[in-house]
């Protein structure tokens, strides 16, 4: 069984639209999606993979219930697991949060750069607090990211700091920090954290990709893609150079996603 633990998708109505700004913007990234749960799932299938989580983001205080309405809309279906988002700066997030876990949705997915807050800024200390409360994941946006320039927000220093808040699981998307692999190894692996691999082929050297499986563990380790904007083909050719057991490998494709979403 294969798992993605980081995919993204669109109501059909904004999906075009929402991939060809979302391309632009990241310098002309070609999606390998639709950006639809159609096309996510044609994908899907020509890839292997079986089931995917959907990660949705609320980019402003007024748009987080849509999102979280779109989420529970893909949740329904048997072979996705969506996160819902909450933007910080909206006064009802945790009512928001609250209505999330009455859904059924396993996590929340945030993201530092295009919500514009520090992941262990003070103020987030509520929100954590009420995501711990409830049970519910929480998979960062970690390290750089291609629409933004830095100071960025979601390093791996910002989330050690952003653990002291969360008694939850926690994930850092893109290896524990994308374009961060030093400063992941020094900082995030050996923490009680997450790190979901996508967007690691031809971004992240395999030298420093065997070093984090080795210091992190395989255990802590979950298959993803970011899908559409990188193929789980992609990821699997990485994952395949390095020097990984089979009983490891089954971790990481399906065994700690499994065990993360209660499977």
């Amino acid at each position: 069984m294969l798992i993605d633990f980081h995919t993204h998708a669109f109501p059909d109505k904004i999906a075009q639209r929402a991939v060809s700004k979302l391309s632009y913007d990241s310098g002309g990234l070609e999606p390998q999606t639709q950006g639809t749960i159609t096309s996510l799932k044609q994908e899907m299938d020509r890839d292997g993979v079986d089931m995917a989580v959907v990660l949705s983001i609320a980019t402003n205080p007024t748009q987080q219930k849509n999102v979280n309405h779109f989420a529970m809309e893909v949740n329904r279906d048997d072979r996705l697991f969506a996160f819902g988002s909450v933007h910080p700066d909206a006064p009802d997030a945790l009512e928001e949060l609250e209505r999330i876990h009455a859904a059924g949705l396993k996590g929340i997915k945030l993201h530092p750069e295009y919500q514009g807050f520090y992941a262990d800024d003070e103020k987030m200390k509520p929100i954590y607090r009420k995501i711990s409360e409830l049970g519910l994941i929480t998979l960062f946006h970690a390290g750089d990211d291609y629409g933004f320039l830095p100071p960025y927000h979601g390093m791996p220093e910002h989330l050690l700091g952003a653990l002291r808040w969360l008694d939850t699981p926690v994930v850092a998307a893109h290896w524990g920090g994308l374009g961060q692999p030093q400063k992941v190894l020094e900082t995030l692996c050996g923490r009680d954290i997450w790190f979901d691999l996508s967007f690691g082929y031809s971004t992240l050297p395999k030298e420093y990709a065997q070093r984090i499986v080795d210091r992190h563990t395989p255990d802590r380790l979950l298959f993803a893609s970011d899908m559409p904007w990188h193929r789980p083909e992609w990821e699997l050719r990485l994952l395949n150079t390095l020097d990984i057991s089979d009983s490891d490998r089954q971790k990481i494709y399906c065994r700690n996603a499994q065990s993360l979403l209660g499977l």
